[in-house]
């Protein structure tokens, strides 16, 4: 925990800039680097009838709310580190699930 998922991203693109943003989300989210977990999910995107490659990275973030300047600073972190990797995409969108501690367990026990 945190764990974020990648969708209209190639794996491999992911594994690129994996180290260097989980290395940036440590300190900002107070987080030890070993419970993160980055996930990349196989989307296929669909408009009118058409199907499109990964032309628009999906992130979602679920985590234990740091409020609301550590998420922007975390998008924008994010925003930033995706934009270097795919500097031909115009639009990336990240977005919080924030989770709470009694409702997140881990071998049976809850936070």
């Amino acid at each position: 925990m945190p764990h974020l998922r990648f969708r209209g991203i190639e794996a491999d693109t992911l594994q690129t800039i994996s180290t260097d943003l989980v290395d940036a989300l440590v300190p900002l989210m107070n987080s030890p680097r070993l419970d993160f977990t980055l996930e990349q999910v196989h989307s296929t995107f669909v408009f009118d009838g058409e199907v499109h490659g990964n032309r628009y990275p999906f992130v979602e973030l679920f985590w234990f709310d740091r409020g609301q300047d550590v998420q922007d600073k975390v998008a924008q972190l994010i925003t930033e580190h995706l934009r270097a990797a795919l500097p031909a995409v115009d639009n990336i969108a990240v977005i919080f699930y924030p989770l709470t501690p009694a409702g997140y367990y881990d071998n049976g026990q809850h936070y």
